[in-house]
């Protein structure tokens, strides 16, 4: 029997929570983006379209590393983007100041959060593995087949 720890179905919540929340937050800036700088609007579309696969991943899958690592990378990736975005900027002159309330702030925590939560998970020790024996039944003892007096000669 494999069964989820508490923790891990915790961790899990929390990653599907975060990768929605942060497709959802992208979604939201495609069409701005996609007339702003084309090329930004198609990253937040793949990069909302990814995390929805992850958050479908982490739900479903019974080894969900693969999920967790995507997730972290892309995570990863648009933390990123938007720091250099307002830093630096990027590629054919974009650059956006400020923090773009209140989407720039929720993105980073969620991206964060997410980040974390995989961190957790990816590093975390499982217990002993314990082997599952029927329970003892009180007031039972065992039955010992006995040789009879003719058997034994």
């Amino acid at each position: 029997m494999n069964s989820m720890t508490t923790t891990e179905g915790a961790l899990r919540g929390l990653g599907v929570c975060c990768a929605i929340g942060n497709a959802v937050l992208h979604a939201l800036l495609i069409p701005d983006h996609l007339e702003e700088k084309f090329y930004i609007g198609v990253l937040f579309a793949v990069g909302s379209a990814v995390m929805l696969a992850v958050a479908v991943g982490l739900g479903t899958m019974r080894r969900p590393t693969a999920a967790w690592v995507t997730g972290t990378v892309v995570s990863l990736g648009m933390i990123i983007g938007f720091a250099l975005s307002r830093t630096v900027g990027l590629p054919d002159g974009y650059y956006e100041p400020g923090w773009e309330p209140p989407y720039g702030l929720l993105s980073l925590i969620a991206e964060g959060l997410f980040v974390i939560a995989s961190l957790a998970w990816l590093t975390r020790r499982e217990g002993p593995q314990r082997i599952l024996r029927p329970p003892r039944m009180p007031g039972r003892e065992r039955i010992h087949a006995r040789r009879s007096a003719s058997e034994q000669d």
